[in-house]
């Protein structure tokens, strides 16, 4: 088996005990917060809500389920097309692990829309009124923000090279050439 290969089965083995995860805080929401009080676990602070939220994120676009699936599918394919491309070097297990916790909430959160129709939200941050949100979200925000901070402080622009469909090399002249990428410009 190749390295990429072990490198891809791993992936799909992390995102989907991530998604397991997600699954199972959320059957847990709904076998012991629904139609219940919010549980409160820090007074003035955190909340445990059960909320059914039937839009994208913080409740926007209500009701657009068909999209929502659509688009998750483009993504994941976008995200699966870009984690096979991710050079093996120890450099960017990073981007490895965000690819893998971004494909983990999408599904996650995709398998409650096509499921039920609309997604288990659980967490509630009252002290600032944050919009309930649950797992998956979390591993799409907190991968979000990993990806700004990796992409300004710690990743030069060549080490993203891998992420264009088309790579510049130098012809003799100096003129730049345009090629479509392959396995050399990984």
């Amino acid at each position: 088996m190749s390295r990429r290969a072990s490198y891809n089965i791993m992936g799909i083995i992390w995102a989907a005990l991530f998604v397991w995860l997600d699954q199972w805080t959320k059957a847990l929401a709904v076998n012991q917060l629904r139609n219940q009080e919010p549980i409160t676990l820090i007074p003035g602070v955190f909340q445990l809500h059960y909320l059914e939220n039937r839009g994208a994120a913080f409740g926007i676009f209500q009701g657009q389920k068909w999209a929502f699936i659509v688009m998750t599918l483009l993504v994941l394919l976008v995200i699966a097309y870009l984690y096979n491309r991710i050079p093996l070097e120890k450099r960017f297990r990073w981007l490895r692990l965000i690819g893998v916790a971004l494909c983990a909430g999408a599904i996650g959160n995709l398998i409650d829309r096509m499921a039920r129709g609309y997604v288990i939200d659980f967490f509630y941050i009252e002290l600032i009124d944050f919009p309930i949100f649950n797992v998956a979200d979390c591993y799409v925000t907190v991968s979000a923000v990993l990806l700004v901070v990796l992409f300004l402080f710690y990743y030069k622009d060549e080490d993203l090279e891998f992420i264009t469909f088309f790579q510049k090399k130098k012809k003799g002249g100096g003129k730049e050439e345009h090629t479509e990428q392959g396995e050399e410009g990984q």
